[in-house]
């Protein structure tokens, strides 16, 4: 590359200005688009009352179909509005939910799943409300102990572990 007046600018400089510029805008496109999903989540019906999604998954955080910990919009595992209403019911009878029964399995919700998971399911990490690995792991003893899951924790949010939790859903 070469400026206008003549002089060399050396290849590692140019190297580090086009890595910072394509680092960059990675990171805008990324804030849009989580920016846009906070907006959609935010605009629709029954949109999550009880305080922000979990955080984005880090890198490497397993095989998952969906990455862990689940956004917001995709927290629910497949129920729908319905069958989340009902799961939100149960926790507020059983596991100190409190907040709104909108269908919409947020982190209030997940905070009620969490200490469930903890006196039944050998969960052992933070009552927070984030749908990570740990919580993961420990919904999927559960639904394999009683709802009909079958294989080895993988990590992934797939077709049987939706069936499974609809079938909990369902039949509590």
């Amino acid at each position: 590359m070469r400026p206008h007046d003549g002089t060399r600018i050396p290849r590692r400089t140019a190297t580090r200005a086009l890595l910072g510029l394509g680092v960059a805008a990675g990171l805008a496109a990324g804030s849009l688009a989580g920016a846009t999903a906070g907006a959609a989540a935010d605009a629709s019906p029954g949109a999550a009352a009880d305080g922000q999604g979990p955080k984005p998954a880090a890198p490497g955080t397993g095989a998952s179909a969906v990455p862990l910990p689940l956004p917001l919009l995709q927290n629910n595992l497949g129920l729908t509005t319905a069958e989340a209403k009902k799961v939100q019911v149960w926790l507020a009878a059983h596991w100190q939910y409190t907040g709104p029964v909108d269908g919409v399995l947020g982190t209030s919700s997940w905070a009620a799943f969490q200490r469930c998971l903890r006196a039944n399911w050998n969960y052992s990490g933070p009552i927070n409300g984030v749908l990570d690995t740990a919580t993961l792991r420990s919904l999927h003893r559960m639904l394999q102990a009683n709802w009909g899951l079958t294989g080895p924790f993988d990590g992934v949010v797939g077709p049987k572990l939706q069936a499974a939790f609809k079938r909990f859903a369902n039949g509590i």
